[in-house]
């Protein structure tokens, strides 16, 4: 695998056949520039240089797994820089969706447990956890602005300052109006759910799982903005805009 590369300053490049056949499973990978997508192939050998892969469930990490994974993963540092996932090392990657046991105790005391089916997951301060047939998936579920990778990897971004709310870490007054924008656009979004819902009313086109909270909704509306860009423009031109000034204009 990939893992001889940790080894070696700066990386090898990645070899052009895996690297044609990436793009051509991962149409979005194309960042549209000469120069993005030159800068994608040149960070996502850096990330594959710094991280660690482990399957989980009987799966074997390969380079084909490894490489789709990590080219997804750095979309969304394309311009900020690998330095804003240095607070992890570990990708552990199943065969499917796994389910969770989740316990919590509300106000009263009371505990409450059940089962949570996931795609992945991304712990503060840990590794990231994925389910392979979601990503091997993430080319033909781009046209629905799905796509785990960027989910869990934005989340990741939005922890660094502490829990996942929908704002990544910014000066004061950036954090303000990200906040103003964010806020609206996700009271919006919820409205449009409640009303698809409960009123028959028309279903969005964004992940409804957005609506959980300002956490989920950055990170649905994230994925979308970097697999469908232009369809996510359709319904949040306002979001489009204020990803464009934190994450880098796509060319």
């Amino acid at each position: 695998m990939f893992g001889w590369w940790r080894r070696r300053r700066p990386p090898p490049p990645i070899p052009d056949e895996q690297w044609q056949a990436t793009l051509a499973a991962f149409p979005f990978l194309r960042r549209g520039t000469p120069v993005d997508d030159a800068a994608l192939r040149l960070l996502t050998a850096r990330f594959l240089q710094q991280k660690e892969f482990h399957g989980a469930g009987g799966l074997a990490i390969t380079d084909d797994i490894a490489l789709a994974i990590a080219a997804q993963a750095v979309l969304p540092v394309l311009h900020l820089g690998l330095d804003w996932y240095d607070d992890f090392v570990g990708i552990v990657v199943h065969p499917d969706q796994v389910v969770a046991r989740r316990t919590v105790q509300d106000d009263a005391g009371v505990v409450h447990e059940w089962d949570e089916v996931l795609a992945g997951e991304a712990m503060d301060q840990g590794p990231v956890m994925l389910s392979w047939s979601d990503v091997r998936s993430a080319g033909a579920a781009a046209e629905s602005g799905y796509n785990v990778v960027v989910h869990e990897f934005i989340h990741k971004i939005d922890m660094r300052d502490g829990d996942p709310d929908g704002c990544p870490p910014l000066p004061a007054k950036a954090r303000a109006a990200w906040r103003r924008t964010l806020d609206a656009e996700y009271e919006r979004f919820r409205e449009q759910v409640v009303v698809a819902e409960r009123f028959s009313g028309e279903p969005p086109w964004l992940d409804t799982y957005g609506a959980e909270n300002p956490g989920e909704f950055f990170a649905v509306a994230g994925e979308a903005y970097f697999v469908n860009r232009a369809r996510l423009a359709v319904d949040f031109p306002v979001l489009v805009t204020l990803f464009d000034g934190f994450f880098g204009p796509r060319g």
